[in-house]
């Protein structure tokens, strides 16, 4: 039986910053296994892009919530949760200490806060909005949000698959789906939250750009094209992950590999401040710098374990 007191260390930083080349240090140090909170990390295939662990850093430690999906799947934040607390339950029970990382805020809120109980969805109804998006468009979808509550349309963070759920539920019950509240979480957690300076995040960001264009991304991104059309709407989950689509595009040859790279660290640096934002606003974080990070996790993390002795 997991203790009452216990709280589950959760280790989140903006995209580039660094999380899991620290996570990979600290699980290897205290023998910890890692569940990670990424939205395209679960899917196969899906490996330069998403700047996945490698085969051998998932050799050296043990993760969990990578490769569980098919791009063809859409996977969700019901089926995240889930599965997180699943795993993280199992390794509570083996008698080790699981590290949640990840910078995917909806699937931390949910962790935190415990899943929507809004209601099931109604395919007619769906579909009806699914046409309306392609035709009316994103922003039209929501402004009809906004005129209503201003604060749902910000919680959608652009994200096409969740305002139209958030349209297909107000259709029907006249309320959005933030308000009908959550049921408990499972497990409580200590968040640590940290970022680098933003010229310095911004190097990374455009170094690693590179570095994944260099290694086939490209390539990767016609292969998921293969596998699931770009063009359909509402967007797949799978194409919704950053960068996609313009190195499809340098695939197809509609972009030059330069421009491409310059558009995705642009879109990266402002993914970035919207992970912040809801770091500071939806988890209560405070945003420490990565060796302050460091140290906060290590001290919590020797006052319930041992450091691991190579």
């Amino acid at each position: 039986m997991t203790p009452p007191s216990l709280r589950i260390p959760l280790l989140t930083a903006p995209t580039a910053a660094g999380k899991s080349a620290l996570a990979l240090r600290l699980a290897q140090e205290f023998d910890l296994e890692l569940i990670s909170a990424d939205a395209f990390t679960v899917y196969r295939g899906l490996d330069i892009g998403t700047a996945k662990p490698t085969p051998a850093e998932r050799a050296a430690v043990p993760h969990h919530l990578i490769n569980v999906a098919d791009v063809t799947a859409n996977y969700d934040v019901a089926r995240y949760v889930q599965d997180a607390e699943t795993a993280i339950a199992d390794v509570l029970e083996r008698g080790r200490m699981p590290l949640v990382v990840g910078g995917t805020t909806f699937y931390l809120v949910a962790l935190l806060r415990g899943l929507p109980l809004t209601p099931p969805a109604d395919p007619l109804v769906r579909a009806d909005v699914e046409a309306e998006l392609a035709q009316r468009g994103l922003d039209a979808l929501l402004a009809d949000i906004a005129a209503t509550d201003l604060a749902e349309a910000a919680r959608m963070e652009r994200n096409p698959r969740r305002v139209v759920r958030a349209t297909e539920v107000h259709r029907r019950t006249g309320q959005y789906p933030g308000s009908f509240g959550n049921r408990p979480p499972r497990f409580q957690y200590a968040v640590t939250a940290f970022s680098r300076p933003g010229p310095e995040l911004e190097v990374r960001m455009a170094a690693r750009v590179q570095a994944m264009f260099a290694a086939g991304w490209a390539q990767e991104a016609a292969w998921l094209a293969a596998h699931l059309d770009p063009a359909t709407l509402p967007r797949p989950t799978a194409w919704q992950a950053l960068g996609y689509r313009e190195a499809w595009a340098v695939h197809t040859g509609a972009l030059e590999e330069t421009e491409a790279a310059g558009r995705v660290v642009l879109a990266s640096r402002q993914y970035a401040k919207r992970q912040l934002t809801a770091t500071r606003s939806q988890l209560g974080a405070q945003i420490l710098t990565q060796p302050q990070a460091d140290a906060r996790l290590r001290e919590d993390l020797s006052a319930v374990l041992r450091p691991r002795v190579n």
